[in-house]
């Protein structure tokens, strides 16, 4: 009986607990249109911290977007702590006024954006190399648009529903000149 009721207590206060929703953020500025924020060049610092909230890898990115017909275009390469090198392009559709579709080479299936006012919201499922294998991690991935420039991502990470880690990045747009 003890366990029953552990149980119910447990799936009692989860269910109490409330997630973010994009719609509480219409209306707000400054909006984030993710195709104007990333076209041209952006500084990126950022970090993974564990579950347990130890950092446990930092990083630096320069990304450039720009559009190819119908597509955003998104590089991005990174720069690890430990020296190693990484790089990333997706290839992002607008759907409509609120919506985005995305692809990259290590993104499982399709990335799933939303969008109002300063907030962006992108579902993924990405496939990271852990310990010399591929391990498929699930992202819910929240950009908030600041003044000056700035976004900030939190990402929470998550495998068969588990919280496994979170991702914290501060985007710059840089000048245009900054690209040559």
């Amino acid at each position: 009986m003890p366990r029953i009721l552990t149980a119910l207590l447990l799936v009692t206060l989860l269910s109490g607990c409330s997630q973010m929703r994009i719609e509480e953020y219409r209306g707000t500025g400054p909006a984030l249109v993710l195709e104007e924020y990333f076209a041209g060049p952006v500084r990126a610092w950022g970090l993974v911290q564990d579950r347990s909230g130890k950092v446990r890898r930092r990083f630096t990115a320069d990304m450039h977007g720009a559009w190819e017909g119908d597509i955003f275009v998104l590089n991005e390469d990174f720069e690890f702590d430990d020296g190693e090198q990484m790089t990333r392009t997706w290839r992002i559709r607008r759907i409509d006024e609120h919506h985005y579709e995305g692809t990259a080479d290590d993104i499982v299936g399709t990335a799933r954006g939303r969008a109002e006012g300063i907030a962006l919201q992108w579902n993924y499922t990405l496939t990271l190399e852990v310990d010399g294998r591929e391990v498929d991690i699930d992202f819910d991935d929240w950009l908030f648009a600041q003044e000056d420039g700035v976004v900030i991502n939190r990402a929470t990470m998550r495998k068969f529903g588990f919280r496994v880690g979170e991702l914290t990045v501060f985007f710059r747009k840089l000048p245009a000149e900054a690209a040559s």
